[in-house]
């Protein structure tokens, strides 16, 4: 029997892929189905004075509109509305709720059609008259000097402000990281079936079926077993899911109102309304002694959030895992705008904080004539310094070595323009990367039956990243059986329960469910081994068994064993049946993160300001890796949206009319496969014998932490310009 874990093992899910055969939120067939469009206001802020639908209901096909005026009840109390993710301070957009106006792109009323093109067709004769506020502001830096500083994410140490001010090397600057909006291929929908007895199934795009579910019984007031909420497969999400968007509270009104199933797809413009990467400055100011020793830091975030919730992630605070110094303050300030909520996308906080941190430490490094790797080294720490506290593992120096190695480090000249490909200037810069090692409570419930076959499931969501195919790794492993003989079913309701899948924790927090679910499975198969006439297990103790090649056996004497179907054939059990819950023991006395050294090599062209990202190199310690071949792809994933941040995605917003004027991905730039060439992913060894039984941390997140850095960095190196404005844009670097 081969060992599943830790190898490159293809997706279990690949073939429902690439086959068509795996159904996304807005696929999902129902009798009688109609469709909702939506209609969005086109003001910042203020109030609907009249709405007239009466053109709209004229079109044929059309069956209602739905406005705030004539919609079924929905909750007032904000804890309805507040899911489990939601920020602590404020209250939940609610669609539909009044005639107020919020955010320019809100949800004002819904179309409900016989077909899709018909309710798009009807919304475009639907008149809106507006009363509009007085003033509104849309603007991060108009605004900054209104920020409201909220919880500090860590406490300061030492006097900072004297240790900079009295530092003999110094530098001290903003870095602005301007909005950037999700794109996932699947756009956001849902699909809300009805059953004729009240009963509703909403097929929903989420990354928490759960999460979606108590959201909708709260919002709508339905018992929980009159709603099912199901998300099999999502096509990207990596934050955007994490809340239930208002599409999903749009198609559930709608089939309640109508009484027939109901699916709402957004456009990918009206995907620019529902959340994102919220705009920050950062000012980062570094003070070190002429060796390179760090004597302050000080690290200070602008971000943008609504007018009606506070949305704030650890911007600031990075440096106190990374560096040592005996002086630092961070503090994260919000600036309230007319926009609608931010929401978490990949690595937040971390992914704007950490790139700030890392150009300001390569300034540094120049200012010091220190190589940057040299300098990190300098100042490396082997604790989160605001705790005081040891990691459970940290092979960030091996990450430094090992990537630097593979990417040819030493043979970097140091001197700004002084490396050339023809009429090219070449640069090579470096970043840290860092993010949590996250673990949450998981169920899991595993079906064996007598023919060698078992169904594992839970509530958990993949988001695309993999975890159908780690569940049946770890449950084949811990089973004793061939993947193949696996199946797996997520992202239903009902089934054993899961959180939101974010943060990275899903695998690390998956898998030891599937352990403990099959630990018990395993103890049952030993009571029914034990109890067979002349039973080689009889007296055996359950520490000292395994499961492996269908039989239960000991690990003390592989002759003791008796097979799977043996087992339950003298119990008179066609099935096992056992669902556990596994919670983490919590652990104060260590610090837990995945850590990760990125460099990068530029080439830009001199007389263009063209930039082309040639080659990239990310040695990631993150424990052990359960699946190198998704795990490569996971970080692969990440660098190109690293790159993204870095030279391209910029949500550009007119602060006249509180609009988004690039709501496509014609004008919002991603990465393209032209822009891609060659990325190197190295994993580094970690044991880690604290964190958990497996040693698994996560990996969706850290890909991306430092990427945008290690370019900016790059592009000084080859231009001696140093942009601290994102995207590097060839505009920007020409200016």
């Amino acid at each position: 029997m081969n060992a599943y874990v830790g190898t490159p093992t293809s997706r279990v899910d690949g073939r429902a892929k690439v086959t068509g055969a795996a159904k996304y939120a807005g696929e999902f067939p129902a009798d009688g189905l109609v469709h909702g469009f939506v209609v969005e206001a086109t003001i910042p802020c203020g109030r609907i004075a009249r709405l007239d639908s009466t053109e709209a209901l004229k079109v044929k096909g059309v069956l209602d509109v739905l406005t705030h005026a004539n919609r079924p009840p929905l909750a007032d109390a904000d804890e309805a509305w507040k899911d489990e993710v939601a920020p602590e301070d404020g209250s939940p957009f609610r669609p539909l709720y009044d005639d107020s106006v919020k955010f320019n792109g809100q949800p004002i009323a819904l179309v409900v059609a016989e077909d899709w093109e018909t309710a798009k067709f009807a919304a475009t004769l639907v008149r809106v008259e507006y009363q509009e506020a007085q003033a509104f502001a849309t603007d991060l830096e108009a605004e900054r000097g209104k920020a409201a500083e909220v919880k500090k994410p860590h406490k300061p140490r030492g006097d900072a402000a004297a240790a900079l001010a009295g530092a003999a090397a110094r530098h001290e600057a903003d870095y602005f990281i301007p909005t950037e909006h999700h794109n996932p291929m699947e756009l956001f929908a849902t699909t809300a079936v009805w059953d004729g007895d009240g009963r509703l199934t909403v097929y929903d795009k989420t990354q928490g079926v759960q999460n979606v579910h108590k959201f909708l019984c709260g919002v709508f007031d339905r018992k929980p077993d009159d709603v099912r909420v199901v998300s099999p497969y999502v096509g990207g999400a990596f934050g955007s899911g994490l809340r239930p968007q208002y599409q999903v509270v749009l198609a559930t009104l709608a089939a309640l109102a109508l009484k027939r199933s109901v699916r709402v797809v957004l456009t990918r413009q009206q995907m620019y309304g529902i959340g994102y990467r919220p705009a920050t400055i950062e000012r980062v100011g570094l003070g070190a002694t002429s060796d390179g020793t760090l004597d302050a830091v000080t690290h200070e975030a602008t971000a943008i959030t609504s007018r009606y919730e506070d949305f704030s992630r650890n911007d600031a605070g990075w440096a106190d895992q990374l560096y040592r110094s005996p002086n630092t303050r961070f503090t994260h300030k919000l600036v309230r705008l007319d926009v609608s909520t931010p929401c978490d996308m990949r690595a937040p906080g971390a992914a704007s904080g950490v790139c700030a941190l890392e150009c300001a430490m390569d300034e540094l490094a120049v200012a010091l004539k220190l190589d940057p790797i040299e300098l990190r080294l300098k100042c490396y720490s082997d604790r989160d310094q605001s705790e005081g506290l040891p990691y459970t593992s940290k092979q960030l120096r091996e990450c430094y070595a090992r990537g630097a190695d593979a990417f040819g480090w030493s043979r970097r000249s140091p001197t700004p323009r002084s490396m050339r490909d023809g009429k090219e200037l070449v640069g090579w810069g470096m970043a840290t990367g860092i993010w949590e090692a996250l673990q949450m409570p998981v169920a899991v419930r595993i079906v064996l039956t007598s023919n060698g076959h078992a169904e594992v499931s839970c509530a958990a969501s993949d988001i695309g990243t993999g975890t159908y195919t780690i569940v049946a790794q770890v449950a084949a492993d811990a089973l004793g059986l061939p993947i193949e003989n696996i199946s797996v079913r997520l992202a239903d309701s009902t089934l054993p329960q899961a959180p939101v899948e974010g943060g990275s924790w899903m695998a690390a927090s998956s898998a030891h469910a599937v352990l403990a679910a099959a630990e018990e499975v395993r103890k049952e198969l030993l009571r029914l081994a034990g109890t067979m006439p002349g039973s080689p297990l009889a007296g055996a103790e359950l520490a000292d068994t395994v499961l492996i090649d269908g039989r239960i056996a000991t690990t003390s004497d592989n002759s003791r064993t008796v097979s799977i179907a043996d087992a339950m054939r003298h119990g008179n059990v066609e099935r096992i049946e056992k669902e556990k819950l596994n919670q983490f023991d919590e652990d104060k006395k260590h610090a837990r993160n995945t850590h990760s050294a990125v460099f990068a090599e530029v080439k830009v062209d001199e007389q263009l300001g063209v930039i082309r990202v040639t080659r990239m190199v990310s040695a990631v310690a993150a424990g052990r890796i359960l699946n190198t071949k998704t795990g490569r792809s996971q970080i692969m994933g990440s660098v190109v949206w690293g790159i993204g941040m870095a030279l391209h995605e910029e949500t550009v917003m007119d602060p006249r009319f509180g609009r988004i004027m690039n709501p496509n991905i014609a004008e919002y730039h991603i990465p393209v496969n032209a822009d891609i060439q060659d990325i190197d992913v190295i994993f580094v060894d970690e044991p880690d014998a604290h964190i958990n039984a497996l040693g698994v941390k996560g990996l969706g997140e850290i890909g991306i932490v430092g990427v945008p850095a290690a370019i900016a960095n790059a592009v000084y190196h080859a231009t001696g310009k140093r942009i601290r404005r994102f995207p590097i844009t060839l505009d920007r670097l020409l200016d």
